[in-house]
């Protein structure tokens, strides 16, 4: 499992995703250009001390991205135009998580190449949920179908 941000926009919502990665055992890739210095005050702050521990990999466009991406991946779009509900979806282990801006999504082109577009379904006069907790909650969703979660420790 992967997480993928599309040229974020905010540090906070980004150094949160980059602690939900280390957190969880899973690696975020960050597609620039950011809108935001990359040693932002407010992603250290939102990271806290979990970016030591956060398996990052930064691609300077969304062409280098998809020339890293590994050929058995699907690139899983969290979209508010997706057609099917995450919780009816079927993960796989290698599945990219693939997350756009928070101002402006994705653009058609990285749209149209996703795998499967995915939406959280909520209360018809919202618009949207902020881009870290789709994360949390598709990548939790994620993690539980395909047994990746991270092992607990025991309880004392």
């Amino acid at each position: 499992m992967h997480i993928a941000l599309y040229q974020p926009d905010i540090p906070q919502n980004t150094g949160t995703i980059l602690r939900l990665g280390a957190c969880m055992g899973v690696s975020v890739s960050i597609i620039e250009p950011c809108g935001f210095p990359f040693s932002d005050r407010g992603l250290k702050r939102a990271g806290m001390d979990y970016l030591a521990q956060a398996d990052i990999s930064r691609h300077e466009s969304w062409e280098a991205f998809l020339a890293a991406r590994p050929p058995q991946s699907r690139l899983v779009l969290a979209t508010t135009r997706g057609g099917l509900p995450y919780t009816e979806f079927s993960f796989a282990r290698d599945d990219i998580l693939l997350l756009g801006r928070e101002s402006a999504g994705v653009p058609e082109a990285v749209h149209n190449v996703a795998d499967a577009r995915l939406i959280v379904p909520m209360r018809a006069e919202t618009r949207s949920l902020n881009v870290a907790l789709a994360a949390a909650m598709i990548l939790g969703e994620a993690l539980r179908q395909t047994s990746q979660f991270p092992a607990s420790p025991p309880c004392a």
